[in-house]
């Protein structure tokens, strides 16, 4: 079943700063996590593997390239690592692209909270709003990003429209 996500990510270079904001909000620390998404040559959407010390899936996403909160539809398959799935997506995909980040987890309900170091392309928090079951709808999603877009101080300039995989490619 599809997820719906609103999310948006932003650039930053006060990441401390901004987590001190979030833990006014007494979140869940879920952890610190090197991830290494690998990124499959693919026709619509985008296909990646996450390898991480929490978190390990096979994510399919779908959104628009916009600078904003955005509406993502998600299919994720989590699994425990698993060498002979990435050679099978590499020897039949190919790789595009690989992103390689430390970061920060959080959570307060359905929002999760990263803050990101991604070799290459900076520092970055990116804030999900997230609909599993389909119960809470796009427009309260909306308003849970426009809420921490302003606790965070978030400006139009600070969007990112494109994913890490793109920003990556396009060095």
């Amino acid at each position: 079943m599809p997820i719906l996500n609103i999310e948006f990510k932003a650039v930053t270079n006060n990441l401390t700063g901004l987590e001190a904001l979030l833990q006014q909000r007494h979140p869940v620390l879920v952890g610190h996590d090197h991830q290494v998404d690998t990124y499959f040559n693919i026709q619509q959407g985008r296909l990646k593997l996450r390898e991480g010390n929490i978190e390990n899936a096979l994510i399919h996403y779908e959104r628009e390239d916009t600078a904003s909160a955005k509406a993502s539809h998600v299919l994720l398959y989590q699994h425990k690592p698993d060498k002979a799935l990435k050679e099978i997506l590499v020897k039949t995909l190919g790789i595009k692209t690989i992103v390689d980040k430390q970061r920060k987890i959080y959570l307060i309900d359905n929002v999760k909270f990263h803050f990101d170091t991604v070799a290459g392309l900076g520092t970055f928090v990116e804030v999900e709003a997230i609909d599993k079951d389909g119960t809470m709808g796009k427009q309260k999603l909306q308003q849970q990003c426009d809420e921490y877009a302003a606790l965070f101080g978030i400006e139009a300039k600070d969007y990112c429209s494109v994913s890490y995989s793109d920003m990556i490619f396009q060095l």
